[in-house]
């Protein structure tokens, strides 16, 4: 059976979106109404230009005390997030998470450029997590066997 790419593996192509200038309480209640753990900051022209998690808000607004409805976006969300293509495959995109330790991946289009999906660990099935386990232990064997 062949792999599915991340555009097959994610349940809704809907992308939630917010500017830089909203605040972080605004964007958590967009989020927390659609029941999504991120959201995508784009510019006026619908570029991605950072992605708002879960965590940022908890380690960037809570941890230190902030005002949700003073924070902007533009200071607590993650600038220039890693994404993928739509044929990236999901042990490929899993294993991408694992390494930079994040559990959301925008997907891009080549064509324009634009987000066009969101793909989550939780839209990998077990098999896949494996695959991508095995293919880190891989990597670090192959890693490890170059530097000696």
């Amino acid at each position: 059976m062949s792999e599915r790419t991340v555009i097959q593996s994610i349940s809704s192509k809907r992308v939630l979106t917010t500017s830089p200038q909203a605040n972080a309480y605004e964007a958590a209640c967009v989020m927390t109404d659609a029941r999504c753990g991120s959201i995508v900051v784009t510019d006026p022209s619908g570029s991605m230009v950072g992605i708002l998690t879960e965590r940022d808000l908890m380690t960037k607004v809570v941890a230190r005390g902030l005002d949700p409805s003073k924070a902007s976006v533009s200071e607590i969300m993650t600038k220039n997030p890693r994404y993928v293509s739509p044929e990236t495959s999901v042990s490929n995109a899993v294993l991408i998470m694992k390494e930079g330790g994040f559990r959301h991946l925008p997907i891009v289009s080549a064509h324009s450029r634009k987000v066009i999906g969101m793909f989550s660990i939780r839209d990998a099935s077990p098999r896949e997590l494996s695959e991508a386990d095995r293919r880190a232990e891989y990597l670090e064997l192959m890693s490890d066997s170059v530097a000696y």
